[in-house]
């Protein structure tokens, strides 16, 4: 059941990203980077998701002084997958043009990708290396999700200046709700898919 909700909160999220992407209005530090790396240098977003991810882990394995987590990478593939799939399906179906569609894209895909994030961590199958890296942060300095996940937002926030990528109002709601609405979803993610009580995501 778990790998249920593990491919469920990935599609999800995945989803919330592209509807962000698409709103026009400005991505998370995040994909706005990754937008920026495709359009800049080439291949897709989905593709630098992947490339981003395998260069995370090397750096989650050295501050965790632990073996590369390559599972990660699983969880990273089948995102950079669905965001190439959500936003040719978006692009080619649901356009936003009016700035209201276009707000309703950049609300709706901020709390989706809380509530995607917060699905398929509290299944603790593979998480992705940016967000094991968010988990590693708050378990060493005891920040907690909300500080840690803003200032990794706040890392990519810089690089996704240096390579233009699409920098706007959503992009602030991500950086300062980000944190705060994965933090609201995942006491109920707790709730809803048992914990493995070896390890906890949770706050």
């Amino acid at each position: 059941m778990k790998y249920f909700f593990y491919a469920t909160g990935i599609l999800m999220m995945s989803l919330g990203i592209a509807l962000t992407i698409e709103s026009g209005f400005g991505a998370s530090p995040f994909d706005a980077l990754l937008v920026g790396l495709a359009n800049q240098v080439g291949l897709t977003v989905g593709s630098w998701e992947i490339i981003i991810a395998l260069i995370m882990v090397g750096i989650n394995s050295l501050l965790s002084k632990t073996r590369p987590e390559f599972k990660g990478l699983l969880t990273a593939f089948i995102a950079g997958l669905s965001i190439d799939l959500w936003l040719y399906v978006l692009q080619a179906f649901a356009q936003p043009e009016m700035w209201l569609s276009r707000l309703l894209f950049l609300g709706l895909g901020l709390l989706i990708v809380g509530a995607g994030i917060a699905c398929y961590l509290q299944t603790h199958v593979a998480p992705i290396p940016m967000d094991r890296l968010m988990l590693l942060i708050r378990d060493m300095s005891g920040m907690g999700i909300l500080l840690s996940r803003t200032l990794i937002q706040l890392f990519f926030l810089m690089m996704a200046f240096l390579f233009h990528g699409p920098i706007g109002i959503g992009t602030l709601l991500t950086v300062c709700l980000g944190g705060v609405i994965l933090q609201f979803f995942m006491p109920y993610a707790a709730k809803l898919i048992p914990a493995d009580k070896s390890s906890s995501f949770n706050e």
